[in-house]
């Protein structure tokens, strides 16, 4: 009987796996379609596609996914328009949130966000009513290899156009850049052979807000809800959240 309930965990595990899987696809997808309606089809004089197509292959998207996604977007075919749009609100405990979405009906988007925050205990805000306690930056996270000097990789990132760098990890340096650098900063880590394994432009909290563990569950509600909606591409806040952990069995 154990063993019958173990393989129905396995496969229940190995089915959602699939569905976030899926998700993630979609909604690089979607980036790819605006990244294409800005700046055209080819990589190569397309920055901003270039950044989506190494997310998407960093989310292990497969090269022909990423092919269609492309000529789908840049086809006369499509009628899809989708727009970018970032909505601000507050989680319960006073906490910030912004979500930034990619939408073909801003209407239906707009309710759904707003039913998120409202059924979580939060509210919807207007714009710039919590944006200021963040900081809009590129965020690329480096592979930490063994004997990799921290000295010398703070030097090379910065001589690379990064801002900033955070070293307190012992598997990752996080490398901080300026919206606008992103892009070339990302690319001068890849022709420098070094592992890039993540690499986006977020908002990151300016500081954080202690929450109870009653609220910390409302939050936790609210981001899934955001996260479970292939609208939303991102959701930033600044709550003190416990780390998730792996259930064992």
């Amino acid at each position: 009987m154990s063993g019958h309930s173990k393989w129905a965990n396995i496969k229940h595990k190995k089915g959602k796996a699939d569905a976030e899987r899926g998700k993630i696809f979609t909604k690089i997808g979607r980036e790819i379609a605006i990244a294409v309606r800005e700046g055209g089809a080819d990589p190569d004089v397309n920055g901003k596609l270039r950044d989506v197509i190494a997310k998407a292959k960093a989310s292990n998207m497969p090269n022909d996914n990423i092919s269609r996604s492309i000529k789908k977007a840049a086809g006369e075919g499509s009628n899809v328009n989708y727009e970018e749009i970032t909505y601000e609100g507050y989680a319960p405990g006073g906490v910030a949130v912004l979500v930034e979405v990619v939408t073909d009906n801003r209407n239906r988007t707009a309710s759904e966000i707003r039913h998120a925050f409202d059924k979580n205990g939060g509210s919807m805000g207007t714009t710039g009513s919590v944006g200021y306690m963040f900081d809009h930056r590129g965020v690329i996270d480096i592979e930490r290899e063994p004997g990799m000097d921290e000295d010398e990789f703070m030097m090379t990132a910065l001589d690379l156009g990064a801002e900033d760098v955070n070293t307190d990890d012992d598997e990752v340096f996080e490398v901080y850049t300026k919206p606008n650098d992103f892009s070339n900063v990302r690319q001068a880590f890849e022709k420098n052979g070094m592992t890039i394994l993540s690499a986006e432009v977020a908002y990151l909290p300016q500081n954080l807000v202690e929450v109870d563990a009653e609220n910390v569950e409302k939050i936790q509600k609210m981001l899934d809800m955001f996260d479970d909606n292939d609208d939303v591409q991102n959701a930033f806040h600044n709550a003190n959240l416990p780390e998730d952990e792996e259930e064992d069995d």
